[in-house]
C-alpha cells in the first residue's frame, strides 16, 4: 500500500496541477479496449498502478489498482478459491475500465454490470482531492461514475467482490432456429437458478444458439474438459456453429472455469476473421494455428487501432428491449448484413445511470445486448449515414448503446437519452467542470478526422490497402502482447 499511496500522491498532484491552471486532461492507463479514435493531448498517466494488492477470503474481496486487466485479476483470485462474479470476456480489459466503462458478460443477467459488483472506489477528483466512494460514502458520485468514461474523477484503487469459484463450468449449447425462438429462449434460461452464465449466438436468422453454463467441481467420466486458448483449439464461435447445426437437443460438455470466462479471447468473438479477409489469406484451422499469436485480443486491438481499420468497422453493443430485439436485428440484417450477432442479458442498474436502460412503456429489471461487429462501408460519407440511421432506429426502438465505441449522435440527441440535469449537477458537486464531458469523449467526429487524415500523410498511406494491415501487424508485434497470453497461467495444462 505504501507503493500505492505514492504513486496516488503523485498523479493527484499532476491532476490539481491542471485544476489549477484550468486545463482539461485525459487519462493514459497503457491499454485499451475502446475502439474510439484517440486524439490526447494533455495526459495524466496512472499506468503504474496496475497491482491485485491483496486478496481478502474471509470478506470474499479483492484490493485491485484500476489497470489491473481480467486474465491477471483471475489468476490472483483462483488459488484462493475464488473469482469475480462477472469477468469479462476479454483478458486485456481493466477493473478501472469496467468501472468507468460499461461493462457485462454472460453473468451479467444475475449480477448487473462490472461496477455493481464493486464494494468501493478510491478516486482522485478533478480539483486533486482524494476521496472513497461507496453505498456508504459519496453514494452520488459511487453510482454516477459508473459508466461515466472518467468524467467525474480518476479510479485509483477498487474493492471488488468476489464469489466461491469451481473447476469447471458445465456448457449447454441450446440450438435455435429462429429469431423469435433465440429472443424467448434466452430470457427463459436467465429464470433458471442453476444457470450461472447466458448469453447466445446467433450464426443467422434460422440457426444460433444460447449458451449456458453452470459452475460444478464435478465432470463425467465419459467426458474430457474442452478448452479454447491452445493454438490447436477450435475458436469458441466456431466450434459452437459446428456443434449446433445439425443438432435438434441441447449438447453438453464441460470447460475450465477460466477457459470459459476467456472463451472468446481468440478471435475477439469472430472479428479476427476479419483480418483474414481484409488480407485476402485463407481462413482455415492450419491458418488460424500459424497466425495465433497475433489473433488474441491484445493483439487484435493492437492492429485495429494502428491500420485505421476502426474508423471503418463496425463494432457496437446495443442493449435493447426484449420486445423490440428480433425488430432490430432484422433490420441490422437488412442494413449491414453483419453475422454472426452476440446475445446478452443485462440486469439493469439503478436509475439514473450512465449505463444502457430503458423508460417508460419498456421499462424493465433487464435488456438484451446485440453486438453487431463487422466491416461498414469504406466511403466515409456512407458509413457515417449508416451509423446515424443505426443510433435513430435503435433509439425508436428503445435500446441504447453501450458508450466504449463509436458515438455519432449530436449532443443534443446523445442526452436525450439520459439525465443530463443529474450528471452536471454531479460534475459541478465534485469540481470535474474542467475535465472532459461525456458527449466530448465518446462523439466521433469524422470531418474532423477526414481533415486530419488529409494533412498526415501516415493516415493516407494507412488508408491505402493492404499497407495499413501490414502497419497495424508491426505495431502489435512491436507491443509485445503475445508474450501475454503465452505465459498466462490461467489457461488449462
Amino acid at each position: 500500500m505504501e507503493r500505492h499511496q505514492r504513486i496516488v500522491t503523485q498523479v493527484a498532484s499532476k491532476v490539481k496541477e491542471y485544476f489549477t491552471r484550468k486545463e482539461s486532461f485525459r487519462i493514459n492507463h497503457g491499454s485499451t479496449n475502446s475502439t474510439r479514435p484517440s486524439l490526447k493531448k494533455r495526459v495524466v498517466d496512472i499506468g503504474d498502478l496496475r497491482n491485485v494488492i491483496k486478496v481478502d477470503t474471509a470478506s470474499r474481496t479483492a484490493l485491485v489498482e484500476p489497470n489491473v486487466p481480467m486474465d491477471r485479476l483471475v489468476e490472483a483470485t483462483l488459488p484462493h478459491g475464488l473469482v469475480p462474479p462477472v469477468v469479462m470476456e476479454f483478458p486485456g480489459i481493466t477493473t478501472g475500465g469496467g468501472y468507468a466503462g460499461t461493462a457485462g458478460e454472460s453473468s451479467s443477467f444475475r449480477h448487473g454490470f462490472f461496477d455493481r459488483t464493486i464494494n468501493s472506489v478510491e478516486m482522485v477528483l478533478a480539483d486533486g482531492k482524494i476521496v472513497k466512494a461507496s453505498e456508504q460514502e459519496n453514494v452520488d458520485l459511487f453510482r454516477g461514475a459508473a459508466g461515466a468514461v472518467g468524467t467525474l474523477g480518476v479510479a485509483t484503487l477498487i474493492e471488488l467482490q468476489l464469489i466461491q469459484a469451481k473447476r469447471f463450468v458445465k456448457t449447454t449449447y441450446h440450438p435455435t432456429r429462429s429469431l423469435a425462438e433465440a429472443v424467448r429462449d434466452i430470457r427463459k434460461q436467465t429464470e433458471v437458478p442453476e444457470n450461472d452464465y447466458v448469453d447466445g449466438i446467433l450464426f443467422s436468422k434460422e440457426h444460433g444458439a444460447i449458451v449456458t453454463g453452470e459452475m460444478t467441481d464435478e465432470i463425467p467420466a465419459d467426458h474430457k474438459p474442452q478448452t479454447f486458448s491452445n493454438p490447436w483449439d477450435p475458436w469458441f464461435y466456431l466450434h459452437v456453429e459446428e456443434r449446433t447445426k445439425n443438432a435438434s437437443s441441447p449438447v453438453v460438455e464441460y470447460i475450465p472455469l477460466a477457459e470459459y470466462m476467456f472463451r472468446y479471447d481468440r478471435g475477439g468473438f469472430w472479428v479476427g476473421r476479419s483480418a483474414f479477409s481484409y488480407m485476402s489469406f485463407p481462413f482455415n484451422k492450419y491458418t488460424r494455428w500459424f497466425l495465433d499469436d497475433f489473433l488474441h485480443t491484445r493483439m487484435l486491438y493492437r492492429a485495429l487501432h494502428a491500420s485505421g481499420e476502426s474508423n471503418s468497422y463496425v463494432v457496437q453493443d446495443m442493449a435493447l428491449p426484449y420486445p423490440n430485439a428480433e425488430e432490430f436485428m432484422n433490420y441490422t440484417d437488412d442494413k449491414f448484413g453483419i453475422w454472426p450477432l452476440w446475445l446478452c442479458p443485462l440486469k439493469q442498474s439503478p436509475q439514473p445511470t450512465m449505463h444502457p436502460h430503458t423508460k417508460g412503456d419498456l421499462k424493465d429489471d433487464q435488456m438484451l445486448n446485440i453486438g453487431l461487429w463487422g466491416f461498414g462501408p469504406r466511403d466515409r460519407k456512407k458509413f457515417l449515414e449508416k451509423n446515424r440511421d443505426l443510433e435513430k432506429r435503435l433509439g425508436e426502438l428503445g435500446g441504447m448503446k453501450w458508450l466504449y465505441a463509436h458515438t455519432y449522435y449530436s449532443e443534443a440527441d446523445f442526452w436525450k437519452q439520459f439525465d443530463r440535469e443529474w450528471h452536471e449537477g454531479l460534475r459541478k458537486r465534485y469540481n470535474a467542470t474542467t475535465l472532459p464531458g461525456v458527449h466530448e469523449k465518446v462523439h466521433v467526429d469524422i470531418e474532423k478526422l477526414d481533415t486530419l487524415a488529409k494533412q498526415d500523410w501516415g493516415m493516407r498511406l494507412r488508408s491505402i490497402w493492404p499497407l495499413g494491415g501490414f502497419w497495424g501487424l508491426w505495431k502489435s508485434i512491436q507491443s509485445g502482447d503475445y508474450h501475454i497470453s503465452r505465459n498466462s497461467t490461467w489457461r488449462w495444462r
